[in-house]
């Protein structure tokens, strides 16, 4: 198989690349500057030049809070740039994992939400997303997946986890909400998902598949299990509620994503978020730059 990869310089992107070349495969990956997914004649260029058997989508328009005053220019990249994507591969055969995220979903569940509850997204990021995976599902409906992550962190860029490490090097006390509910989620699990995936999307598998870790926790709990990771006083951490840290966006009170698709299709569910949190750690602090909060 012949693999490419969009938004190839971001955390998801370069941990995607990195696990299919581990992998031996014939992978080729694209930045924003090599590849701008809001033109259509540059995405259908790509396609047909490299002649991929399955493209990856990583590219995205992640800034939450802008989105909420820029929603046009997230709607381009994030609605109408998985769409230009789905076209070019129908036009070449290929076939299209794309990756999207719990925002779809108005975050006002008490269990997990599973793969096809209804969406209902209450941010402008979440409209947006939900764009770009109803027009992939519309142009490529037998020959796509749609692969759905949140609280994503990783060795590259940045991320919560990264932040309490710098945080923990800098405070005393640090503050963390702990009325929000997810799934801590290391990036490198969802690329070694999207990597067993990727060969079944067609016939076999297709529609939409929750890539998070299994488990749910807040926000404070993981900043105490940071802090525990590195040797710390997890005291340290004190719990806040959202209204203490206001934001342009709402954030989610409950995003946890179900994942029952995966049995349906022969793959094992996801492993706990402790656990990979464990194995990651290391790296992520290793590769951390000192960070100024």
């Amino acid at each position: 198989m012949r693999w490419l990869v969009t938004g190839a310089g971001g955390m998801l992107g370069r941990d995607t690349v990195a696990e299919l070349a581990r992998r031996g495969a014939d992978v080729t990956g694209l930045d924003r500057a090599a590849l701008d997914l809001t033109r259509p004649d540059a995405v259908e260029r790509a396609v047909a030049a490299h002649r991929p058997d399955l493209v990856v989508n990583c590219a995205a328009y992640t800034a939450v809070d802008a989105a909420e005053t820029d929603e046009e220019t997230a709607l381009r990249v994030n609605g109408e740039g998985p769409r230009h994507l789905a076209r070019a591969c129908a036009a070449t055969g290929a076939r299209l994992v794309h990756v999207s995220t719990d925002y779809v979903f108005p975050g006002d569940a008490r269990a997990p939400y599973p793969e096809d509850h209804p969406t209902g997204p209450r941010t402008a990021y979440g409209r947006t997303k939900r764009a770009g995976e109803r027009a992939v599902l519309t142009e490529l409906p037998g020959a796509s997946a749609i692969v759905r992550t949140a609280w994503l962190y990783g060795v590259h860029g940045h991320s919560f986890v990264r932040t309490m490490i710098g945080l923990e090097a800098d405070r005393d006390t640090v503050d963390v909400v702990d009325d929000q509910y997810g799934q801590p989620t290391w990036s490198a699990d969802v690329a070694a998902r999207i990597a067993d995936l990727g060969p079944l999307v067609g016939p076999r598998a297709h529609g939409v598949f929750h890539a998070t870790a299994h488990g749910v926790t807040t926000w404070y709990d993981l900043a105490r299990a940071v802090f525990t990771g590195l040797g710390a006083d997890p005291d340290r951490v004190r719990p806040a509620s959202s209204d203490a840290f206001p934001r342009p966006a709402p954030r989610p009170a409950y995003s946890a994503l179900a994942h029952g698709r995966w049995r349906d299709v022969g793959l094992p569910p996801p492993r706990p978020w402790r656990t990979a949190l464990d194995e990651a750690l290391p790296l992520i602090r290793k590769e951390s730059p000192r960070e100024t909060p």
